[in-house]
C-alpha cells in the first residue's frame, strides 16, 4: 500500500521561509517522480512543483520561479519544498503526489499522479 505524509507546515509572517517534507513508502521510491500542488480555500488545485526520479529534471509553476526549490532524498525516500520569500497568495493547503508512472510525462498535470498525501497548511500573514 502507497503512502505519502508531508509534514513541515506552520504559519509564517510574509518574507518567511518554511521546509515541507514528504515521506513516501509502499512503491520503489527512487523509480518515481514527485510533486506538489497546493489548494487555496475556494481555488482548484494548482501545480506547484515537481521533480523526476533522479532528480535530473525540476518543474515550477510561474508564481513560484526563483522562490520555491524542489529536491529529493531517494536513500530517505522523502522530497521536499523549500519555499523562501513567502507571500499571502502563498497560503494554502499543500499536497505532496507519488506519479502513477515511471516517466514524469505531465508533471503540471493533476491525472499524472496516482497517490496523494493528506495535505498540509501553509499560512503566510501580512
Amino acid at each position: 500500500q502507497v503512502q505519502v505524509v508531508e509534514s513541515g507546515g506552520g504559519l509564517v509572517q510574509a518574507g518567511g521561509s518554511l521546509r515541507l517534507s514528504c515521506a513516501a513508502s509502499g512503491l520503489t521510491f527512487s523509480s518515481y517522480g514527485m510533486g506538489w500542488f497546493r489548494q487555496a480555500p475556494g481555488k482548484e488545485r494548482e501545480f506547484v512543483a515537481a521533480i523526476s526520479r533522479i532528480s535530473s529534471r525540476t518543474y515550477y509553476a510561474d508564481s513560484v520561479k526563483g522562490r520555491f526549490t524542489i529536491s529529493r532524498d531517494n536513500a530517505k525516500n522523502t522530497v521536499y519544498l523549500q519555499m523562501n520569500s513567502l507571500k499571502p497568495e502563498d497560503t494554502a493547503v499543500y499536497y505532496c503526489a507519488h506519479d502513477k508512472d515511471y516517466d514524469l510525462r505531465y508533471p503540471g498535470d493533476l491525472n499524472e499522479y496516482a497517490y496523494w498525501g493528506q495535505g498540509t497548511q501553509v499560512t503566510v500573514s501580512s
